[in-house]
């Protein structure tokens, strides 16, 4: 129970890793608000979990629309007295459109980003604010593995993943003086459902002969990471991004060519 009693909030948290976090949250004792655009579809999805015992609530946020950051912060810090941890775990991409510098037009390209950028900026503002009477607080940002290694396409996704990289670390020295940490998850190719259904099989297998691990990871891995994030064990880490990616991007670039083949040095 080492959450027990915390207040938190995860963004986009029906599926994947946003609810790998919550689940692992409220096992660990914690008071969890899943912030989601559909709110009735979270209380059922929570009703089982709920009468085992979990505290699990559903609270409105749409990542498009600004003002419902502050509405979903202030109403915990009413309904609850205080706000410990904020996870955002918001993030989006179209890569019909967001592709490499040539192909993608210069309005998806921003937009994206101050969408991904919005979603962590506004958020930290308005906990930050609601967490320095308390004296402390932690704000775990979930990134991508695509904002420490480029890529040959989604430029404008990678490229708001690494502003947020460095969006943390700041937030990290100027939320200090109130004992408010900042850390950034950096996920590589993870099991969810959106990657299981919307890659093809060839293109999961060459992504893996270059993850020395050899395997993806799963939600629950990056779970456990922000649980330590938010739990006091975690007291003097701030300002850290955090890869959690099998080793994608350590290597030499022919890696994938020289493991498992017969190609020799």
């Amino acid at each position: 129970m080492r959450l027990k009693n915390k207040v938190i909030a995860v963004t986009a948290s029906t599926r994947g890793i946003g609810w790998a976090i919550v689940q692992a949250c409220a096992k660990e004792g914690a008071i969890v608000y899943m912030a989601v655009r559909r709110v009735e579809d979270a209380r059922r999805q929570v009703k089982e979990l709920n009468e085992q015992g979990r505290i699990i609530k559903a609270i409105y946020c749409d990542a498009y629309d600004h003002q419902t950051y502050k509405d979903m912060i202030e109403t915990i810090v009413e309904e609850e007295g205080r706000l410990d941890v904020l996870v955002n775990n918001f993030g989006t991409s179209d890569p019909r459109k967001d592709k490499d510098i040539e192909q993608t037009d210069f309005h998806d390209f921003i937009s994206t980003i101050d969408t991904n950028l919005a979603s962590v900026y506004i958020p930290c503002q308005e906990a930050i604010r609601a967490m320095k009477g308390n004296g402390c607080g932690s704000l775990i940002n979930i990134s991508s593995i695509g904002g420490v290694v480029p890529d040959i396409s989604q430029v404008a996704y990678g490229t708001s993943k690494a502003g947020i990289n460095y969006l943390t670390k700041l937030i990290a020295v100027q939320a200090a003086k109130y004992n408010i940490r900042c850390n950034a998850i950096c996920p590589g190719m993870i099991a969810t459902d959106a990657v299981k259904d919307n890659l093809s099989d060839e293109f999961k297998t060459f992504f893996l002969k270059h993850i020395p691990l050899n395997r993806m990871g799963n939600p629950d891995e990056i779970a456990a990471l922000a649980v330590y994030f938010a739990s006091d064990e975690s007291a003097y880490t701030t300002g850290q991004v955090v890869e959690v990616a099998g080793g994608f991007g350590i290597p030499t670039p022919v890696f994938g060519d020289l493991t498992g083949g017969d190609t020799k040095r």
